[in-house]
């Protein structure tokens, strides 16, 4: 039964000892260790909240570094005209074979259309037909109704340098607080807090 499922975390351990002045910085080193022991380790749960509706969906992470989080989507999408309502986010990455999670909470701002071309640019060729031949997010007939899209698109940027869609691009996550979670034996896990105040992060341990 669900109610007996059940895993005592005994991984790793967090304390100050780890933690670093910045989150990102941390978050760059627990990514790393992700990428080399997780199947999905960019994966993060993206939330968003318009007239009181919170909604989630998993999208990839493309770049992390001190200024926040950058991923891409089509802006048409529901997410994106979310995000045009209301620029509130959260987001979450769950590691389970390092049994370790870490939570953001902050503000997305778009990416200038430079930068997201040039990332539009590195993407397998039929990634960015993809980007062309969805239109996301909208009701479509049927599956052949996205096929023959996608086979227009081919057949337009035939022997073509493929140009990054004016409705598709990126976004960067600037985030105001930051917490990571290590899990530990009998449910007493780790748990640490960034948060930014002044143009200044403070750190906290809170009780799991």
């Amino acid at each position: 039964m669900l109610r007996d499922i059940r895993k005592n975390y005994r991984h790793d351990f967090l304390d100050e000892s780890k933690l670093t002045g910045h989150p990102l910085q941390l978050f760059q080193r627990w990514l790393d260790e992700a990428i080399q022991h997780e199947e999905e380790p960019t994966a993060m749960t993206l939330s968003t909240v318009v007239d009181g509706q919170p909604d989630s969906r998993i999208v990839l992470l493309k770049q992390a570094d001190e200024a926040g989080l950058v991923f891409f989507t089509n802006y048409h999408s529901h997410k994106g005209a979310q995000l045009e309502q209301n620029n509130q986010v959260a987001v979450n990455f769950f590691w389970p074979r390092l049994e370790r999670q870490v939570r953001v909470k902050g503000r997305v701002e778009k990416l200038p259309d430079s930068r997201s071309a040039e990332y539009f640019k590195s993407r397998p060729r039929d990634s960015q037909l993809g980007a062309w031949a969805s239109p996301q997010s909208r009701e479509i007939s049927s599956r052949e109704e996205l096929d023959e899209r996608f086979a227009q698109f081919d057949k337009h940027f035939e022997n073509l340098e493929i140009e990054k869609p004016p409705h598709w691009g990126g976004y960067l996550v600037k985030p105001a607080v930051v917490e990571f979670w290590q899990g530990r034996p009998n449910r007493l896990h780790d748990r640490f807090c960034y948060k930014l105040e002044a143009k200044q992060w403070t750190v906290q341990r809170l009780a799991p």
